[in-house]
């Protein structure tokens, strides 16, 4: 009889991913949705260049609700990345890397961005 070892490599059938792992995840997405949005500044801006029928298309573009959702993801992200980017730099200089802070970190990451983005857009939209 042979005692069943565990797999050498973990998979996602017995991997529980940590919330850590999954905002470590979310940073990466967010920083690659961010470089792809920034395509719709250059929209913008060479909108702009090109005279004010170009320019109206575009803010009709950016006023739509479409339009309006991309630009709240779009802060979201933004906001997000930025707190994230400020959790990674207190780990760098070695605070917050136990199990508990890191978690708590995450989670403040989390509501800090949801805060940001609706405190931005409730001044926005006033």
């Amino acid at each position: 009889m042979t005692a069943k070892s565990p797999p050498l490599s973990p998979h996602l059938q017995v991997y529980k991913p940590q919330m850590t792992s999954v905002l470590s995840i979310f940073h990466r997405l967010t920083g690659v949705l961010l470089a792809v949005s920034s395509l719709f500044l250059v929209y913008w801006l060479a909108a702009a260049a090109y005279g004010p029928s170009a320019y109206s298309h575009a803010q009709a573009f950016f006023h739509s609700p479409f339009g309006r959702i991309g630009m709240m993801a779009w802060s979201f992200f933004m906001y997000y990345h930025l707190c994230n980017g400020v959790r990674h730099l207190f780990w760098d200089i070695g605070r917050g890397l136990t199990m508990p802070a890191a978690t708590r970190a995450a989670y403040a990451v989390l509501v800090v961005s949801v805060a940001l983005t609706a405190g931005t857009w409730v001044k926005l939209l006033a």
